[in-house]
């Protein structure tokens, strides 16, 4: 028993001396990885913020992509920081580094479509082909931009419509940008009887471009006949107008020159449809007595003699 004993006592101090050497050993590194994530995490601010000051002082480079780039900054610098933490502790950094890469590359393919959207939007923010406030139009969306982020574009429709539109659908496609141009040109057509005075309705329609405040003097606006329809002969105006002004300008054309056209007494005809005489004929039915007369006729069938034989 005392034996038993004494083996215990021994093997109790044996226990408390190694842990003592494993807690000063430790403390160190426990101590170090306190202090250098500490450094690593204020470095990490540090630098994200420079880099969003020195980004943002790059002309051209939209809010939105200043904030992304700066948040990849940071947290790969927290990543480094983490690793190096590890490695204090005898981790082995390779195999982490190893096991981060796979699991990136599973992320990248499980979000492949989330992605082609990040890198979509990166793209948009960096070429600019549309900003905020701007009405765009593409072969599936239209409206006015209202939020350009890095996964979606967000847009409000002519009708007032909240839509939201993933950023490849609008990078992989042709887009219309109807506010980006200061100017803009409108051609109006009329049509006017081929009975009624050419010249007037020209003067009176180039009158109406000149007259108005909001067409622009250069490029000057024009007259021409475009076309000689069947039933009109067709007349244009174009002009110039700003972009701001070009949808009320246009409205506002249309009706004076109906306006001015029945003060003159130009015709605005109605389209018409000719149609020939001849292809208008019912086709010929034959009367049913023809038909009968016309039909042949069958000779009648003859009858068929019985001997005396068989009729015993």
């Amino acid at each position: 028993m005392e034996q038993q004993a004494t083996d215990i006592i021994i093997a109790t101090r044996s226990a408390l001396d190694q842990a003592s050497a494993l807690a000063v050993q430790y403390s160190f590194s426990i101590l170090g990885a306190i202090i250098l994530l500490i450094v690593g995490w204020v470095a990490a601010s540090l630098i994200s913020r420079w880099a969003y000051e020195g980004i943002s002082r790059v002309r051209g480079i939209d809010e939105t992509l200043a904030r992304f780039f700066t948040n990849v900054v940071r947290y790969a610098m927290l990543v480094l920081v983490f690793v190096t933490v590890l490695g204090q502790f005898g981790v082995q950094t390779a195999s982490i580094i190893t096991a981060l890469g796979a699991a990136g590359l599973a992320v990248g393919l499980a979000l492949q479509g989330t992605l082609q959207n990040i890198a979509a939007g990166i793209m948009l923010l960096v070429l600019r082909p549309f900003r905020v406030g701007e009405y765009i139009e593409t072969s599936s969306v239209s409206g006015t931009v209202l939020e350009i982020g890095l996964f979606a574009t967000e847009l409000k429709t002519g009708d007032g419509l909240y839509r939201l539109a993933p950023n490849s659908t609008l990078w992989n496609t042709p887009i219309t940008n109807y506010s980006r141009q200061p100017t803009r040109q409108n051609d109006l057509k009329v049509g006017i009887a081929y009975e009624d005075d050419l010249d007037l309705a020209m003067e009176t329609l180039l009158g109406l471009a000149t007259a108005d405040k909001r067409v622009l003097k250069t490029p000057t606006p024009s007259v021409f006949v475009d076309s000689l329809g069947d039933s009109a002969i067709y007349v244009t105006l174009r002009y110039w107008a700003s972009t701001s002004d070009w949808w009320a300008v246009s409205r506002d054309m249309i009706k004076r020159a109906k306006l001015s056209f029945d003060d003159k007494g130009i015709t605005i005809p109605y389209p018409k449809v000719t149609y020939n005489p001849v292809q208008m004929q019912a086709p010929d039915v034959p009367d049913l007595q023809t038909v009968a007369d016309q039909a042949p006729v069958k000779a009648p069938a003859r009858k068929r003699k019985v001997s005396p034989q068989t009729q015993s």
